[in-house]
Formats: structure tokens, C-alpha cells, sequence
């Protein structure tokens, strides 16, 4: 792929940051390595300490990106709407600081931008997931289109994760359809009534088969993560996985409650 295809003038890239400067760094430094280029980048902090806010600035004379601050932590939710308020292209490439884009993503993002131009119905395209979507169907380009199925006998409740807040290519215009974030709330909340939105406004989308291989999530251990998991997730105790069996089936059941509701 030449590298004047790989020059993506027409997308905005939206990096949400917070305490994690190398990171950011690492995650800039990879596009340029790979001669990755956008239009305008916009880098929105939330709250982040002096000596990241010192580190932020000074990579901002080398990478010339926008730089959105806060005075404090306001959540999520804040800090992905006042950054995609500063995008002014018409696609964005949203992207954490803790992920790193892998050598075959520039081919990659350019079939999913073209195919996002092509077809107007699209408003998604997703790059990178913990696990498959449950209902899909080939769309073309190593992507499959998701499919969201209400009825009650499609039961995997990872059908309610339409939309997520890992590396994706969306429309900047989609606060008009989906409307803002959620802020006051958990992180994971402000990702769930996203996505609920999406469902709701039977929204298209699409994600990469290979959903592994196009972005790379690093944690060190001098910048960890800063969302919490619960161990119990991961745990192999036949107790544990009866209690979550019954408790993703109670959680199924609420979901669908959300849907139809037309609170937030």
C-alpha cells in the first residue's frame, strides 16, 4: 500500500487520554511509523495530572495535534463528547490511548472508509472487540455487517454490544442520529446507552472478522489500565459460572427491558 494512500484527509482522529502520556505517545508514533496520516488529530484529556498535562504538551509540538483540556476528570462520557466537538472532517477514527494500530491496519481502514462512502447507511465500522458479534452477516473486505435481532429467541445477550467504545471509524455527524454521551456515569454505563441508541435507531454497522488483528492493546506496567474488571469474569469455579449463568440471564432480560423503554 503506497503511502499516499495511507493519508486519510477527509477523517478526523480522536484520541481519548487520561494519566497515560507515554501511551498516547506510543499510539502516535505508530501511525506515523507506519505512515498513517489524517486530516486533523484531536487529542481530549480528561482531567489528567500535571506531569501528563507537561508530557501531553510537549509531544503536541511534534505531532501538531489539537489538544481538548479539563480542568478536572469529568468521566467518559465528557471527555469522548468535547473532543468529537473539535472534529471538523467528516469521518472519525476514535481510538483510547492505550491501543497501538499493527502493520496490516492501513489497508484495512482504507476498504472500511471506502465502504462507509459507498453505502450512506452505514454509521460504524468497527476495528477491535474482546469477542465476535453474535449475529452477522458477510458484508465484504474481511468485514461482516452486525445484525440486531429483538425477538427474544435470539438470547446472546453480547447482542446488545452494537456499538463499542474500541477503535472505530464512525460519521462525526452522529450525535444528530444518537445523540451525545451519557456523563455522570460509569464509563461502561456511558458505552451501554450508547449502544442502546444504535439499536434503537436501527443504526448499520459493521466489524472486522479478525478482530485482533488490525489494533493491539497495551497496558504497562508504569501506565496499567485504568478501568476496573472483575475477576469473577474470568474465574472457572463451577459455583462462579452458575451464578454468572443465571445472573447474564437476568441481565439479558433487564437489556431488553432498556430497549423497550423509552427512558435512558
Amino acid at each position: 500500500m503506497e503511502n499516499s494512500a495511507r493519508q486519510f484527509k477527509n477523517v478526523s482522529l480522536l484520541v481519548t487520554h487520561y494519566n497515560r502520556s507515554r501511551s498516547l505517545e506510543r499510539l502516535l508514533n505508530a501511525f506515523r511509523d507506519l505512515s498513517c496520516s489524517f486530516g486533523e488529530v484531536i487529542v481530549s484529556d480528561d482531567g489528567s495530572r500535571e506531569e501528563h498535562v507537561s508530557v501531553l504538551r510537549e509531544i503536541q509540538q511534534r505531532f501538531f495535534f489539537k489538544l481538548v483540556t479539563a480542568p478536572v476528570n469529568r468521566g467518559l462520557g465528557n471527555n469522548i463528547n468535547k473532543g468529537q466537538d473539535g472534529a471538523t472532517l467528516p469521518y472519525t477514527l476514535y481510538v483510547q490511548e492505550d491501543f497501538e494500530p499493527s502493520p496490516v491496519f492501513p489497508e484495512h481502514f482504507a476498504d472500511a472508509l471506502a465502504m462507509m462512502e459507498k453505502d450512506r447507511g452505514l454509521e460504524i465500522a468497527r476495528f477491535y472487540a474482546y469477542f465476535s458479534y453474535p449475529y452477522t452477516k458477510p458484508y465484504g473486505q474481511g468485514f461482516s455487517e452486525m445484525v440486531f435481532h429483538g425477538e427474544p429467541w435470539y438470547t446472546n445477550h453480547l447482542k446488545f454490544y452494537f456499538y463499542s467504545d474500541h477503535p472505530h471509524l464512525r460519521r462525526s455527524d452522529f450525535f444528530s442520529r444518537f445523540g451525545r454521551y451519557a456523563e455522570g456515569v460509569s464509563g461502561d454505563r456511558t458505552e451501554y446507552l450508547m449502544s442502546l441508541s444504535f439499536i434503537r435507531h436501527k443504526a448499520r454497522g459493521i466489524s472486522y472478522d479478525a478482530f485482533t488483528t488490525l489494533f493491539h492493546q497495551k497496558n504497562s506496567p508504569d501506565e496499567p489500565s485504568t478501568m476496573g474488571r472483575s475477576d469473577w469474569r474470568q474465574s472457572k469455579n463451577p459455583l462462579v459460572l452458575t451464578l454468572r449463568h443465571f445472573y447474564l440471564k437476568i441481565k439479558f432480560l433487564r437489556w431488553s427491558f432498556d430497549l423497550l423503554s423509552k427512558k435512558p
